[in-house]
């Protein structure tokens, strides 16, 4: 398993540094089901393009724009959050934008997973930066909005293991979230793996798929 991560990091990392032109900020998507391993593997090519403290990449993850519980609840979607409707998208795609032509800093959310909330402001990534890592599950859905932002990737990694991969690391999740076995098998099963199965069907084409 190690070694399978190791390896996936360094085709990733030199096809980022292959796609690399001076002057010219670089946007790499990295998209998956939940449980997939994505957000690990753009925080390990953020640290490994930083190594040496040159600070010339920075990580936007999707989570960020998880719309607010009170909002979802006045929807009806709480016990949906996660799913697709549950983001504020338009948001994030406008944020995207945003960056790829950025001529000074860009402050984003980030989700507390422990709070259970975005926070607004937590990070900023510098007008230095260039490259940006963006990680999510639905960077890559073939439905709009998510369809226009992918014109500002310039570099798209797909990872997708196995459903039952899937499945053990999503149980696992919320095991160690606190749950006991059968709630935990029943908050995958609700909610984690059918926006698992819509992530596998319903995206785009990617330029490195890693299973």
């Amino acid at each position: 398993m190690a070694d399978t991560r190791l390896d996936n990091l360094a085709r990733v990392l030199a096809a980022v540094r292959a796609r690399r032109v001076p002057g010219r900020r670089l946007m790499v998507a990295i998209a998956g089901p939940p449980g997939s391993g994505k957000s690990t593997l753009a925080t390990e090519l953020v640290g490994a393009l930083n190594e040496g403290g040159g600070g010339s990449a920075a990580l936007l993850p999707m989570d960020g724009y998880h719309l607010d519980n009170r909002i979802l609840e006045q929807k009806g979607l709480l016990a949906r959050k996660g799913a697709p409707e549950t983001f504020d998208a338009d948001g994030f795609c406008r944020m995207v934008a945003l960056i790829r032509g950025a001529q000074g800093d860009v402050v984003h959310p980030v989700f507390d997973r422990k709070a259970d909330l975005a926070i607004a402001g937590a990070a900023i990534i510098a007008r230095s930066v260039e490259v940006v890592v963006i990680e999510g599950n639905y960077l890559l859905l073939c439905d709009e909005p998510w369809r226009g932002a992918q014109a500002h990737y310039d570099l798209t990694v797909f990872v997708a293991p196995a459903m039952p991969t899937l499945s053990e690391r999503l149980v696992e999740r919320w095991l160690a979230l606190g749950h006991d076995r059968n709630a935990a098998i029943g908050r995958a099963e609700r909610n984690d793996l059918p926006n698992a199965g819509l992530v596998l069907e319903q995206s785009v084409g990617a330029d490195i798929i890693l299973t």
